[in-house]
């Protein structure tokens, strides 16, 4: 009876809690921290099979983002700074590949990491992690190492600006290639200045752009036949989302739902990525993810710098 109760007891806490991750009080790194607290004293149901929820959960969430995404803005974004934006996501991707073989990484692991520092941290691991069969513990350890280092970046970021009296429009264009998520891009940004905001957000978009086929590569390099490419079906979805977005203006206010929905679905998703991770598992992959992340960081964040100021 007692063993019963606890199951009782530990099912309807998780539910709470996951309920308590749709709303706009929990961000996606908190959430990551709740559930990755509760699977380590403990307190995750045994039975909920997390990695089935988490990876269609995940897929449902990334089709919804593309209602946000502004296709005519992206494309003139992507004009202005296509060599800067080509460049650096697959300069990181090779770098990661290069670095996580260096240290004797899982390759999966290196792959997230190098994807979410090219692209836009959480949401091109959480789209590309469906597409590789990623597991938990290498989606929890590569979004941890990204919220990490955005945090940092926050703080960091408009300092160096300053003190390299940079422009706003370079400032917002550095700040959209070498921060890893939105949020963050528009944190930094915002703190730096109005124009900074206005060129980070637009440079950002085309960056996130690049989810798409980049998903697909991953999707091929890391499947079974490298002969024939397997369409994920959510990549092909974010696209119509996008597409329809674009073509039909008229459902504007529901796509802002879709588009805010789906940002608080990947909050849960992120609470049941960190409740398959515990402090025993975080040991195991020891201190090579975030030494890979921090080194990724500083390449981009430098090279894109000396690329913008020279």
């Amino acid at each position: 009876m007692l063993n019963s109760a606890t199951k009782n007891y530990k099912l309807w806490l998780f539910i709470v809690i996951g309920l308590f991750c749709l709303t706009p009080l929990i961000s996606s790194p908190v959430a990551l921290l709740m559930g990755f607290t509760l699977a380590s004293i403990g307190l995750v149901p045994e039975h909920i099979d997390l990695g089935k929820w988490t990876k269609k959960l995940l897929a449902y969430s990334i089709v919804g983002l593309g209602f946000g995404i502004n296709l005519p803005e992206a494309i003139e974004a992507s004009k202005n700074n296509l060599g800067l934006i080509v460049g650096s996501i697959f300069f990181t991707l090779i770098l990661g590949y290069g670095l996580a073989k260096l240290l004797g990484m899982e390759p999966k692991t290196g792959h997230l990491i190098s994807c979410g520092t090219a692209i836009c941290g959480g949401s091109a691991i959480a789209a590309v992690a469906p597409a590789i069969n990623a597991k938990n513990d290498q989606i929890a350890v590569s979004l941890a190492c990204v919220f990490l280092l955005n945090s940092i970046a926050l703080f960091v970021f408009p300092t160096i600006g300053h003190a390299l009296s940079l422009s706003q429009y370079d400032f917002g264009v550095w700040s959209a290639i070498a921060i890893h998520d939105t949020s963050s891009v528009v944190g930094a940004a915002s703190a730096y200045g109005d124009e900074a905001l206005k060129t980070a957000t637009t440079v950002k978009l085309a960056r996130a752009l690049w989810i798409i086929p980049v998903a697909l590569l991953s999707a091929w390099f890391f499947g079974g036949d490298k002969s024939k490419i397997s369409l994920p079906y959510f990549i092909l979805f974010y696209c119509v989302a996008i597409l329809i977005a674009y073509f039909i203006p008229q459902g504007v206010a529901v796509y802002s739902l879709l588009f805010m929905a789906s940002k608080h679905v990947l909050v849960l998703c992120l609470f049941l990525i960190g409740a398959a991770i515990t402090v025993k598992k975080m040991r195991a992959n020891g201190p090579k993810p975030f030494l890979l992340g921090v080194l990724l960081w500083v390449a981009i964040g430098s090279t894109s710098l000396a690329y913008i100021v020279l």
